[in-house]
């Protein structure tokens, strides 16, 4: 309809130019139409008029329309479009022969279904115009001498590498488009912006045919599970899953997590409607070493793929100790409660300083006389901790500088600094107007809070999912369990939360507003707390002497405060299960013991392969980022992979210990083949139009692809030529004339004037 009205298809308005071919100057059109306006409204005024003045103005604005419609077709309007010279120019043409195009659509695979389209309709076409290159593509691209016969056996469709592969042979030919079939299920989460930029530059677009449906009737698909990389052993850790599902709303499913196939944790969720949705499942972490998890939710009657209920996550779960120091202001109950609670964890080392007169201070755990004058007078020995914990302490203990090394201790070194209430802590102990109040995840008040009233505790909504606070194995379990603790005897009020900061656990005197009283952040490269009581020693002593609650909630809360601290070599990749790739990006950050980047370090990493073998990487430094590292390793075999950093300082660096060894670092990642495909199953068609819009393509079904090959002329690529096409002649002009005509006339009868 569209080209019997205006002549031409859509995309050469909307990629041509408006010209006039007439010699005559545009100026000259706007001075002719206003003189002949301006004519015929002082030749209706001459004549005077049988109908009101507004009924004129219709008629005079009817014939001035009309005037400008046929001075525009005298100076002969045209498009001038870029169309690519035929025989002159290449068209590649790509068919993605993943594994996803051999699901069968209405009995039929997607595959098959392009190869069809290809070769009947298509490919006839195009080679009458242009050269035809054709390419399967999966992983990349690869020239095949026909589109027949090819088998949908590759598993992963990278539609970025692909496209770069082609836009590399553009030196050597003269591309003038790309047309790529597939059902846009990319793995590497899309086309990169590089990639669009070069094919930008070259001004070649790609036109993209869509297979397969947009999303599948019943199906539940997952999109992505997000857990924590490392972990200290037998720690509780959150899974957080998203997924999306047709066909199933209202229903209850279970999400669960398995390792080795045995299930360790279940959840039981309800799914929402047709919304891409979120739900967190907790789990321990288990022994230290390498633990693989299988997470997702149980297959569901009627879905039309179960292959994508479930991702692979693998955990680093650290067997090295970390170091907590606490230090307290006065003996009390809460310090003698904290210090048991942690007797049994193996994963944390406490030491303590307790000031047990005002100039003298007794240690408990760490090394004997490493805190001979209590708080650490030097940067680097503060920083040789992973954790700090600051009790009922007035902040004038603390000099200025110290005061910025716990600031610095937080911000630059990534330790975790908990802040208890008491009645030198907080705002009673003036640390309103100090370094340190920044760091806090609450405001200050300005006037004294401290009360020894009694007070109920109870958790928020963050709080009943966060893994600090869960006291029992279920969730529901764990919320009841926590309706049913005692009473704290003292708390301090906080000011409002500072944006960012999370409130898990709030406390409420009766009579009184809720006060935060458990409240998190992250700070820096750190994280931060505030508990704004003394008083949780309450919680054993007013339970039966078998109940580990105070036990579990303080060995949870210690681990979140140092799980993520990172030693002066740390190393990362950003997915630790490889799904059909082979590609490992490493990363390591090097510092000295007061935690500022190394620039000038030797840093490799070793890493050892599934069959036993070993290889060695050299990281290099990255310019942008001083002290960061970074490699990539090409992991060829399906397997667990081990990579130990180690960075060593250089021969001009003085701090040296004999070996030279700044620290190093652990890593363990997996490959796993034949996963990709198994996810994104249905159509991306958002992927494909937007990949077609950015680079001045079009978007076809199968059954609209027929246009392509009269469509596809039109480009800058390759080698074109700029044709005026007339548009004076097009039947809509012709039809708007009559239309405008016809309504005057129309318009006249009904006023009777005509």
């Amino acid at each position: 309809m569209f080209e019997l009205l205006f002549k031409y298809p859509p995309n050469i308005f909307a990629r041509g130019k408006l010209v006039l071919l007439s010699p005559w100057p545009l100026w000259a059109l706007f001075l002719v139409l206003a003189l002949a306006a301006a004519g015929l409204f002082w030749h209706m005024r001459q004549r005077g008029s049988a109908v009101s003045s507004l009924r004129s103005t219709f008629i005079w604005l009817a014939q001035t329309m009309l005037l400008a419609l046929l001075l525009f077709m005298l100076w002969h309007p045209a498009i001038s479009v870029a169309r690519l010279r035929p025989q002159q120019n290449v068209v590649a043409v790509l068919v993605d022969h993943s594994r996803s195009m051999g699901i069968a659509d209405d009995g039929k695979q997607r595959l098959q279904s392009a190869e069809d389209l290809l070769n009947s309709d298509l490919l006839p076409e195009l080679k009458k115009k242009f050269q035809i290159r054709t390419y399967e593509f999966g992983h990349d691209a690869v020239r095949v001498d026909q589109a027949k016969n090819l088998k949908a056996d590759d598993n992963a469709t990278r539609i970025g590498d692909s496209l770069k592969h082609i836009a590399a042979e553009a030196g050597t030919m003269p591309l003038g488009a790309i047309v790529l079939l597939t059902d846009g299920g990319d793995n590497t989460g899309g086309v990169d912006r590089e990639t669009i930029a070069q094919l930008k530059q070259l001004r070649v677009p790609v036109h993209t045919v869509g297979f397969g449906p947009d999303h599948y009737a019943k199906d539940i698909e997952l999109v992505d599970v997000a857990i924590p990389a490392r972990a200290l052993a037998n720690s509780r850790l959150n899974a957080r899953v998203a997924f999306r599902q047709h066909g199933y709303s209202g229903e209850k499913v279970k999400l669960i997590v398995r390792e080795n196939g045995r299930p360790i944790s279940q959840q039981e969720i309800t799914l929402k409607p047709d919304v891409e949705q979120s739900e967190t499942v907790q789990f321990n972490s288990g022994a230290a070493g390498a633990h693989s998890f299988t997470i997702g939710i149980d297959p569901v009657a009627g879905e039309e793929s179960n292959q994508n209920n479930a991702m692979v996550r693998l955990v680093n779960v650290t067997q090295k100790k970390m170091r907590i120091l606490y230090v307290e202001g006065e003996p009390r109950w809460e310090y003698k409660f904290i210090r048991r609670a942690m007797e049994d964890d193996q994963s944390i080392d406490l030491t303590s300083v307790v000031r047990t007169t005002q100039n003298k201070t007794y240690q408990q755990g760490g090394t004997q006389g490493e805190l001979v004058d209590g708080f650490p007078p030097k940067i680097e020995g503060l920083f040789a901790f992973d954790g700090l914990i600051i009790g009922s302490v007035e902040a004038n203990y603390f000099s200025t500088v110290q005061q910025n090394m716990i600031r610095d201790f937080a911000d630059r070194r990534g330790g975790g600094v908990l802040f208890l209430a008491g009645r030198f802590a907080l705002n009673e102990g003036g640390y309103a107007n100090t370094p340190i109040a920044e760091m806090m995840p609450v405001r200050l008040p300005a006037e004294k809070t401290w009360s020894r009233n009694f007070a109920d505790t109870y958790l928020t909504d963050a709080g009943r999912e966060s893994p600090v606070c869960r006291i029992e194995e279920g969730r529901e379990s764990s919320i009841a369990r926590w309706k049913k603790m005692p009473q704290i005897a003292n708390y301090a009020v906080m000011g409002t939360p500072k944006p960012g900061a999370v409130v898990l656990m709030n406390v409420q005197e009766q009579g009184h507003r809720p006060s935060p009283l458990l409240t998190v952040q992250n700070y820096g490269h750190g994280r931060t707390a505030v508990l704004a009581t003394a008083g949780t020693w309450r919680w054993k002593m007013l339970q039966d002497h078998t109940d580990k609650t105070h036990a579990i909630f303080w060995q949870q809360l210690l681990r979140w405060l140092v799980t993520e601290t990172p030693g002066q070599v740390s190393a990362s990749t950003p997915h630790l299960v490889l799904s059909d790739d082979t590609r490992v990006p490493l990363r390591a950050v090097v510092a000295d013991k007061t935690y500022q980047p190394v620039p000038g370090a030797t840093v490799a990493a070793t890493i050892t392969r599934p069959d036993g073998a070993t290889s060695v990487l050299e990281l290099k430094p990255d310019p942008l980022e001083p002290g960061t590292y970074t490699g990539e390793y090409t992991a060829d075999k399906a397997g667990a992979y081990v990579a130990e950093i180690a960075a060593r300082q250089s021969a001009t660096q003085k701090d040296a210990k004999d070996t030279g060894e700044l620290g190093r670092d652990t890593l363990t990642f997996r490959r796993e083949n034949g996963v990709a495909e198994n996810f994104g199953t249905a159509q991306n068609k958002d992927l494909l139009q937007k990949l077609a819009s950015d680079t001045n393509g079009n978007y076809y079904t199968a059954a609209k692809s027929k246009r392509l090959p009269q469509e596809i002329a039109v480009s800058e690529a390759g080698i074109t030529a700029h044709d005026n096409l007339d548009i004076w002649d097009m039947p809509i002009l012709f039809l708007l004339a009559i239309l405008i005509r016809g309504g005057e006339w129309l318009l006249r009868r009904k006023w009777g004037v005509v």
